[in-house]
């Protein structure tokens, strides 16, 4: 064969075709070559002192084969810095390897060509031509480039530039050299199963696809009728499977040229590296990690790079946007109520784990600045609603109540746990002792609302279109707890029991409890007490456990 396709591991280097002597296997890629066009000599080439010589291999025969001679065709035809050589080996390239595989091609052009700069002069001579597809100078007689850069001075700006990328290519830093492993056997290395000086799997892509052609078998001579001279139908099956073959490897290589050109053998690293991301950017590398069959690795990582980018710019947008609609116009406002927003979030996650009936003992504590719920539930009013008593046991009386009997006060402050209004509520006056009731005039702050989701197969519960005397029971509860039973479908009335067995229980256990507990305490539909249990955690009438 005179003709080598050289590839080179790295891209933008000399690469392209190398053209050898066929005799004296010397490089003839840049010299005037002989040709032999007869059929029976295929990509046969000499140099001149071999064809001159007389000299011959194989099958030629000098003295009755007809030749060409070829020249180099450097010189321009549709651009001033792209000669016909590397024009025709532009368009073998890309249909070779594809349009799109602009490092493959520029690899195949040689010259030191980079792929952004095939890409470049692909678009803008052969796609943004006036006389697509043919470029704006393909006519014969159109010879203004050749007569304004003749060979000699073409080839010599040709060489010029050679020289310039090899000094560049000199300047850049070497590569850090690899480190041999210890052993080529699948325990030696991070992903379990590779070999890494072989460069191999211990289970390839589509492993058992040699064994439909193990036993196969050509002779020569076999497979052509004698008589007919045509392909017999069982040499054309055999084909048709050794083209099946040649389909799963060229499968299996492109794979594994994707595992090596993206170092996804580096398994640490990568998972080193998508742990510092957000849950969002790893859901989005996880959508674009397709792409990157189609693409080379600096070329994904800057495709993930800017979708990575897009994606902070639209969260940036929206918090934008909730800052005008909060009427927020500048950045330091917007700062101050993201860190006040986090805080609140906080604090309400705070009071909504807090335990109201930890302890029996008054508690004389300071609540935290500029915390009024805190403030409330750390009250020495508190101990009192805990244990239902006065703090005076001994006592029979009481701001001449009986023992045991809860001051007004105290059924406003349990009014106000339950989501109550107070705004109509009258003061307590000041007690004897000197120490002031609980404070009715500090409400709770305003929690986020339950959300009931339905039961199946359960009707809500009208509450409001029903008779008054149906359900007198319903106007002791609160909003959230009318619509909590209507999801439920529970009575009022029956209502008020479970409350009343669960807050009793949880009391006895020190203010927590399980959800289990609390369905064994209802004895009715475990879903129901569920729902339940969780709408009084979350207003923090009893802990969860």
């Amino acid at each position: 064969m005179g003709v080598i396709k050289k590839k080179t591991a790295i891209k933008a280097t000399e690469g392209g075709v190398k053209i050898i002597c066929d005799i004296c296997s010397s490089d003839i890629t840049s010299t005037v070559r002989i040709r032999c066009a007869d059929p029976a000599c295929k990509d046969y080439d000499l140099c001149v002192p071999c064809f001159a010589r007389g000299e011959s291999s194989r099958d030629h025969k000098p003295a009755t084969h007809p030749y060409c001679v070829i020249e180099q065709h450097s010189v321009p035809i549709f651009t001033a810095d792209w000669g016909a050589d590397e024009e025709s080996l532009l368009l073998e390239g890309a249909e070779t390897y594809g349009l799109g595989s602009w490092a493959d091609i520029a690899d195949h052009i040689g010259g030191y060509r980079h792929k952004d700069e095939v890409r470049d002069h692909y678009i803008s001579t052969y796609i943004d031509s006036d006389r697509f597809p043919l470029p704006n100078h393909a006519d014969p007689k159109n010879k203004r480039l050749i007569e304004e850069w003749p060979r000699e001075k073409f080839q010599a700006r040709k060489k010029r530039r050679i020289e310039d990328r090899k000094e560049e290519l000199k300047n850049e830093p070497a590569a850090p050299p690899k480190q041999k492993p210890v052993a080529s056997t699948p325990i030696c290395h991070e992903v379990q199963g590779y070999m890494p000086g072989r460069l191999e799997f211990e289970h390839e892509h589509n492993d058992a696809a040699e064994e439909a052609v193990q036993h196969m078998q050509f002779e020569p001579g076999e497979g052509i009728d004698p008589d007919t001279g045509e392909i017999e139908p069982e040499m054309v099956l055999k084909m048709v499977v050794m083209d099946i073959y040649n389909a799963r490897l060229t499968g299996r290589v492109e794979r594994k040229r994707l595992i090596f050109e993206h170092q996804l053998l580096e398994y640490r690293r990568n998972m080193a590296m998508e742990k510092k991301k957000t849950n969002e950017e790893r859901e989005l590398l996880k959508k674009c990690k397709p792409m990157a069959k189609l693409m080379r690795k600096t070329d994904f990582d800057d495709f993930t790079k800017d979708m990575e980018y897009e994606l902070n710019l639209r969260q940036a947008i929206g918090q934008l946007q909730d800052w005008r609609n909060n009427q927020i116009g500048d950045l330091k406002s917007g700062e101050e109520y993201e860190q006040k927003k986090a805080a609140r979030i906080a604090r309400i996650a705070a009071q909504s784990s807090y335990d109201r009936f930890a302890t029996s003992r008054p508690v004389k504590s300071q609540p935290p600045e500029g915390n009024p719920a805190v403030a409330h539930l750390v009250s020495p009013s508190m101990s009192r609603i805990t244990n239902g008593v006065s703090p005076e046991p001994n006592s029979k009386h009481v701001n001449g109540l009986p023992n045991g009997t809860p001051l007004k006060s105290e059924i406003e402050s349990r009014a106000l746990a339950n989501g109550a209004s107070t705004a109509n509520a009258t003061p307590a006056p000041e007690s004897k002792r000197g120490t002031t009731p609980a404070a009715t005039h500090m409400p709770l702050p305003q929690r986020s609302k339950f959300t009931v989701a339905p039961l199946p197969n359960t009707v809500p519960l009208d509450l409001a279109t029903g008779d008054e005397n149906a359900y007198p029971d319903n106007r002791i509860l609160t909003e959230d707890e009318r619509e909590l039973i209507s999801q439920l479908r529970i009575a009022p009335r029956a209502y008020a029991a479970i409350k009343e067995a669960i807050l009793r229980e949880a009391v006895r256990l020190g203010g927590s409890m399980k959800k289990k507990m609390a369905k064994e305490v209802a004895r009715i539909d475990p879903a129901k007490v569920g729902k339940i249990f969780d709408f009084m955690v979350h207003n923090g009438w009893i802990g969860r456990a």
